[in-house]
């Protein structure tokens, strides 16, 4: 179900959604290659993985899922290649940081440049795979319901 919001809903299109997944890449390895703050670094990862799944299952389901847990989403991709095995474990640990990584804490966040490297690493070769595989399909076009 697609959540209605003031000015539309989330899109249909699933090309638009690998089209933000790779905004939020191009934001990480910015804020890589800058010195930027880790945990907005995998905030990063986890929305461009969450973005590419939600693509990725509108395009082969013709199901818009909501929510931002990636170890739901990656399981929901299993049911449909399973391929994306290969990512669960990460991507549920990269799940749990979708809120930390968001507000402020009382506990010290404590993410280092290899981790979050090594989630920009698993963002990067889930949407690389998302994308040949939709690419080949043919020209980008809006999924009907």
């Amino acid at each position: 179900m697609s959540r209605s919001r003031r000015g539309g809903r989330d899109s249909l299109y699933y090309y638009k959604w690998l089209d933000k997944a790779l905004c939020d890449l191009q934001a990480a390895r910015i804020l890589l290659t800058w010195g930027g703050d880790p945990p907005n670094i995998a905030f990063h990862c986890q929305q461009a993985i969450e973005k590419a799944l939600k693509g990725y299952l509108l395009f082969r389901t013709g199901r818009h899922f909501d929510g931002h847990n990636l170890t739901y989403l990656c399981r929901q991709a299993v049911q449909v290649d399973e391929r994306f095995a290969e990512w669960l474990d990460e991507s549920a640990t990269l799940s749990n940081l979708y809120i930390e990584t968001r507000y402020p804490t009382d506990l010290p966040l404590d993410l280092s440049e290899r981790t979050v490297r090594r989630y920009l690493r698993m963002a990067e070769d889930m949407f690389a795979a998302i994308r040949q595989e939709l690419y080949e399909g043919g020209p980008p076009h809006r999924i009907q319901k």
